[in-house]
């Protein structure tokens, strides 16, 4: 890690009878700032860092283990008994409404319920589930090509679960009646389905008559991906016409397991008018409800891997609303959309399609889709953060060198020599600057030794070494600064896309996405004991420590015993903090040292000075 100088306090002017000391010159507290410039940014980022690990992630986990003691203490749900939203939370005329548990907090298994109606299954290459036939929800999905751990006979990632269930997390379609005596098809709606199972070129159609001169049908179709189309239609045989309200809707019970990084968002969200609003889970409990509108873009609940939405129809304006909701001890979150008024005239037939997408936040799929179906920035569901200008950029060779390599991991090591070649001049100029300031070290001691009694002739002198020897000390902090944007945008790109999980490196490393699974405590597994997390210290992050002290040692030392301490501690401060963040970083930080190491020391050689 390359260090800048520390900054020299300049004299206080002497009062009257005394000697005036000359003030500290510019350059040389320059020089000195940008020690101190470095030091500053490494210690926040400690200190950031430190702060989600130690605190924020079992603040979390705590959180989240009292929500079950107080789950597992409650009654079981009544099956089928669901209740509307609490008198003190009116729903606006019109506006959709997630039926809810009247009574339940312990819910009952997720395979015991998903057997209480009949089903239409759902079998594509990439989804496993099955429709409901009871309500007409889609409730019951698993992912196919993704599981729970990176052992392949692990359970398939479960995205979807049924009303009544623990967790229960589902979309709906339906009508909302613009006349009070209009009957349509609600939660307890008995639909009658063509054909067993829902495959990609293969839709299932859903009918139910109100007995009441409307039949109504929903037909699901399924791609080859993640996208549902829902066409619902309303035919009516009746003398009158009838106008309704078409709207989608997703329902999550419980509040999920959030990692409370501050750079993942995780959380409801949705893009609207072409803007992306982000709301948290705490922020709407607070809030209960915020109400959206737009013509385009889409509404939906993410996770860091995962994606539920509902996209309207992109060229008809929707009402959208974000909803929460406390019952029985249980949190309720709701996405919803509601668009114009349809009328069904009397002896016509109305129709209006909308889709939704349930599945992994592949970046290229997202993209395909945004293009095929002209979904407003549907890309920005992967929280690509404030330097989206560079992670993606950055994704985009990753993933291409991973195409030609085969491996993600030398994907991240190719990638971080090309950065360091895009950085080369200014890297070199930082190393000369450094270089030459370790060369005049013994000159400096002596300085500070013949002059430490007077600030002002040391700093004087100092000065005229520096012009003398043609050191511009501020040279030497410019790689840094530009180089941070670069650090965090890599971090980023590998903290929060799918395409990194459960990807395998070489030897130990079987997920990138996943710390460096070795101990130092039980001797990297040779011992018959698992060590606490805080102290699961492994190879690659000993490695990055190792390199980090190295780096070091090529710099000028800082004068100041205090900050010299403080530099030399720092290696094993982000030894600590980076053991457990993705190996795929850790390696990545590793390389990028290894990197800068030789390139300094050639540096040194070239210039004369003792690396």
């Amino acid at each position: 890690m390359t260090r800048c100088p520390r900054p020299l306090r300049s004299a206080t002017p002497a009062t009257a009878g005394r000697r005036r000391e000359t003030p500290a010159a510019p350059a040389a507290i320059a020089m000195t700032d940008q020690r101190n410039l470095i030091l500053a940014v490494a210690i926040s980022i400690a200190i950031v860092l430190g702060f989600q690990y130690f605190y924020e992630v079992p603040r979390v986990q705590q959180l989240a283990d009292q929500q079950a003691e107080q789950q597992a203490l409650e009654p079981a749900p009544v099956p089928g008994a669901e209740a509307p939203l609490p008198s003190d939370v009116p729903a606006p005329p019109g506006t959709p409404v997630t039926p809810v548990t009247s009574t339940a907090v312990a819910a009952a298994s997720r395979d015991a319920v998903l057997a209480e109606a009949p089903r239409v299954r759902i079998e594509s290459p990439r989804l496993h589930g099955s429709v409901t036939l009871t309500g007409g929800r889609i409730d019951d999905l698993t992912l196919a090509d993704y599981r729970e751990t990176t052992d392949p006979e692990s359970p398939e990632i479960t995205l979807l679960s049924p009303a009544g269930a623990a967790r229960a997390y589902y979309a709906e379609f339906g009508w909302v009646p613009a006349e009070s005596g209009t009957v349509v098809p609600v939660a307890a709606t008995e639909w009658r389905a063509d054909r067993g199972t829902l495959a990609p070129g293969e839709p299932v159609t859903l009918s139910w008559d109100n007995g009441a001169g409307l039949r109504f049908t929903r037909r699901i179709a399924l791609d080859e991906n993640y996208m549902f189309t829902v066409t619902q239609a309303v035919k009516n045989s009746g003398v009158a016409p009838v106008t309704l309200y078409p709207y989608g809707l997703i329902s999550r019970s419980e509040t999920p397991e959030t990692l409370g990084f501050y750079i993942l968002h995780e959380g409801l969200l949705g893009v609207f008018d072409g803007t992306l609003l982000e709301i948290d889970y705490d922020d709407l409990q607070e809030d209960g409800k915020q109400n959206v509108s737009s013509t385009g873009g889409w509404i939906g609940i993410t996770d860091k891997y995962w994606l539920m939405a509902l996209l309207p129809d992109q060229s008809d304006p929707f009402n959208g609303r974000f909803f929460h909701t406390l019952r029985d001890g249980i949190d309720k979150y709701q996405v919803d959309f509601q668009r114009g008024a349809v009328v069904v005239p009397a002896g016509g037939t109305a129709e209006v399609t909308d889709r939704l997408f349930a599945g992994a936040k592949e970046v290229h799929l997202l993209d395909a889709y945004e293009e095929a179906l002209g979904i407003v920035r549907f890309d920005l569901a992967i929280d690509w953060g404030w330097f989206y200008f560079l992670t993606r950029p950055i994704f985009i060779g990753l993933d291409l060198f991973n195409q030609w390599l085969g491996n993600f991991g030398l994907a991240i090591l190719l990638l971080t020599v090309i950065i360091k070649a895009l950085f080369f001049p200014l890297a070199n100029k930082s190393y000369k600057a450094m270089s030459k300031m370790k060369k005049l070290q013994p000159k400096m001691t002596e300085l500070r030794e013949r002059y430490g009694d007077d600030k002002a002739r040391m700093q004087k002198e100092i000065m005229l070494l520096y012009k003398a020897e043609k050191v511009n000390p501020m040279s030497g902090c410019l790689p840094i600064v530009v180089q941070i944007p670069v650090f965090f945008a890599l971090y980023k790109v590998l903290f929060v896309t799918i395409e990194m999980r459960h990807t395998p490196f070489y030897g130990w490393i079987k997920d990138l996405s996943a710390p460096d699974p070795t101990s130092l405590v039980n001797l990297f597994g040779l011992l018959p004991f698992d060590s606490p997390d805080f102290l699961a210290i492994g190879v690659w992050p000993l490695i990055m420590g190792l390199t980090m002290l190295l780096q070091q040692r090529l710099n000028p030392q800082p004068a100041d015993p205090m900050q010299a301490k403080i530099m030399m501690a720092l290696p094993i401060v982000f030894t600590f903090i980076f053991a457990r963040f993705p190996a795929g970083l850790v390696i990545y930080w590793v390389w990028n040292n290894v990197l800068s190491i030789a390139q300094q020391w050639i540096i040194m050689r070239k210039m004369g000075v003792p690396a």
